[in-house]
C-alpha cells in the first residue's frame, strides 16, 4: 500500500487523501517588475516573461483551476475517473471541444516538450526538485508555496496564482469570491452547524483513516462551520494530510457528522466494519456516504468542483444533522450504511 499519490488509487493519495489562509498567503507571492511576473514558490523563483497562453497542467486537479478562467490546457496530468482527458463532469462545459494530451503515470519529459507551453503548472505534482530543475529548462514551472506541504495548497490559492499566471488576476477574484459566497449562504441556511465537530474518513484495504485539516476534504467542512473532534486534532498528519486509526479504536473519528469518502465498489467494505458499529455517528443516524463522484469532488477541492460538492452534500448533510436518528440519508441507504 503506497501512501505517495499513485495515479489511480482513490484512498491512500490524492484521490483518497489528497488527499484556508489568509488573502496574503493565498498564493506563491508574485512581484512585477516591468512586465515580468515573478513568483515565489517551494522551489524557489519562477520568472514569466508575460501571462501564459499555452499551459500544461501537472498538479493531480490543476486543471480545473486552469479551465476556471476559459482556458484549456495542452496537456492534464491524469489521475484517476474515466473521463475524457481526465476532465471530471463539473469541468466538461469549460473543456468544451478541447482535447488535451493526457498525461499518465510518471512525468515524461519529451511529452511535456512536444507540448511546447509556455507555462508548467506544478502544484501538488508531487515532482522532485530535480524533476523541476529538468522541466524548468523547457518552460517556467510554477510550485505550490513553499508555507504549503506537497500536496496542501488551497483551492484559492491555486486559483489565484494561475489567475495571475494568466493576467486574469481581477477573475481570479470574481472566481474566488463566488465560491467563498456559497459557502457563506450554506452557513447562513445552517447556523447550528457552527462549532459542530465533522471528519471526513475513509476505510481501504483492511485499514480505517481521516483526512487533517490541511486535506481538501478537511476544509470543505470547516468552510461549512463545522471542526475536528479533539481526538482527531491530537493525531499527528501524516504527509500533511491523512492520518490512520487502529483498527481496535475508531472513536477519534466519532463525531457529529462522519463523511465516508469512498466509491460504489467499496461501500460493502464500509458497511461491514465492524467497529463502526461502535460509533455514536453510526447509532444516530449522522453518516453520509460519499460515492465516487462526490467524492472526486471533494477530493479534487478545486474552484469548478467544490461548488458541485457543496449543491449535491447540503441537503444529504441537513438530514444527517437534524437530530432524528429514523431519517434516510439517500446515499447512506444506497451504499448499506444505515444502522
Amino acid at each position: 500500500m503506497t501512501l505517495t499519490r499513485p495515479p489511480r488509487q482513490p484512498l491512500l493519495s490524492r484521490r483518497g487523501f489528497l488527499a484556508a489562509g489568509t488573502a496574503a498567503l493565498a498564493a506563491p507571492a508574485v512581484r512585477a517588475q516591468g512586465s515580468e511576473l515573478r513568483f515565489t514558490h517551494a522551489f524557489g523563483e519562477t520568472v514569466l516573461p508575460r501571462p501564459a497562453e499555452r499551459i500544461v497542467s501537472l498538479g493531480y486537479n490543476t486543471q480545473d483551476t486552469v479551465l476556471a478562467f476559459g482556458v484549456a490546457p495542452v496537456g492534464i496530468r491524469y489521475w484517476y475517473g474515466d473521463y475524457p482527458h481526465g476532465v471530471w463532469p463539473w469541468a466538461q462545459k469549460q473543456l468544451g471541444d478541447a482535447e488535451p494530451a493526457l498525461i499518465t503515470g510518471e512525468v515524461s519529459m519529451e511529452t511535456v516538450a512536444s507540448l511546447n507551453p509556455d507555462l508548467i503548472f506544478a502544484s501538488g505534482s508531487g515532482i522532485s526538485e530535480a524533476e523541476y530543475a529538468l522541466l524548468s529548462q523547457i518552460a517556467p514551472v510554477l510550485m505550490q508555496g513553499a508555507e504549503y506541504s506537497t500536496y496542501g495548497a488551497p483551492w484559492h490559492a491555486e486559483t489565484r496564482t494561475i489567475g495571475r499566471a494568466l493576467g486574469m488576476e481581477d477573475r481570479a477574484e470574481e472566481l474566488v469570491t463566488g465560491v467563498e459566497d456559497a459557502f457563506a449562504d450554506v452557513r447562513g441556511r445552517h447556523p447550528d452547524w457552527e462549532g459542530r465537530t465533522a471528519v471526513a474518513a475513509w476505510h481501504d484495504g483492511g485499514q480505517t483513516g481521516a483526512f487533517m485539516a490541511e486535506d481538501t476534504r478537511a476544509r470543505f467542512l470547516s468552510q461549512m462551520g463545522f471542526v475536528p473532534t479533539e481526538g482527531l486534532k491530537a493525531m499527528t498528519a501524516i504527509d500533511g494530510f491523512y492520518t490512520t486509526l487502529s483498527p481496535e479504536d475508531l472513536t477519534p473519528i466519532d463525531a457529529d457528522l462522519l463523511i465516508w469518502i469512498s466509491s460504489d465498489d467499496r461501500a460493502p467494505d464500509i458497511a461491514n466494519l465492524a467497529m463502526r458499529r461502535t460509533l455514536n455517528a453510526w447509532a444516530e443516524g449522522r453518516e453520509v456516504f460519499a460515492d465516487e463522484l462526490l467524492g472526486g469532488a471533494l477530493s479534487f477541492g478545486s474552484v469548478l468542483s467544490l461548488p458541485y460538492a457543496l449543491a449535491e452534500m447540503e441537503a444529504p448533510i441537513a438530514l444527517a444533522m437534524d437530530g432524528d436518528p429514523s431519517t434516510v440519508v439517500p446515499s447512506s441507504e444506497k451504499a448499506g450504511l444505515l444502522p
